[in-house]
């Protein structure tokens, strides 16, 4: 059975940091990129962020470029997002999604399966 579950979102203050993972499971993680999304109450889901699935690209929205990483260990089928310098801008619940191919794409149709998705909160 396919899985993606996301943790380590939660409360931090603005310039803080936190570090998302998304575990897999049910399939063979270095055949696939995979994307962070978020979205906030009220918005649209934006994409942040996605590591072709050798690791060797990425790419970035660039509301996060130069605050964000994304990385990724096959060997221990996870999936890593960096934040630093966190805005409340940044508050929204955060997903990870597995695109049907090894590079990524801008097209959040190409993500056929998601995470149930972590809170992250900006605020002092």
């Amino acid at each position: 059975q396919l899985q993606l579950v996301e943790s380590g979102g939660g409360l931090v203050q603005p310039g803080g940091s936190l570090r998302l993972s998304c575990a897999t499971s049910g399939f063979t993680l270095g055949y696939y990129a995979i994307g962070w999304f978020r979205q906030a109450p009220g918005k649209e889901p934006e994409g942040v962020s996605c590591i072709s699935s050798g690791g060797g690209s990425t790419t970035y929205a660039d509301s996060v470029k130069g605050r964000f990483t994304i990385s990724r260990d096959n060997a221990k089928n996870t999936v890593y997002l960096q934040m630093n310098s966190l805005k409340p801008e940044d508050t929204a619940v955060y997903y990870c999604a597995r695109t049907w191919a090894y590079v990524c794409s801008t097209r959040r149709a190409d993500f056929g399966s998601w995470g149930q998705g972590t809170q992250v909160t900006v605020s002092s």
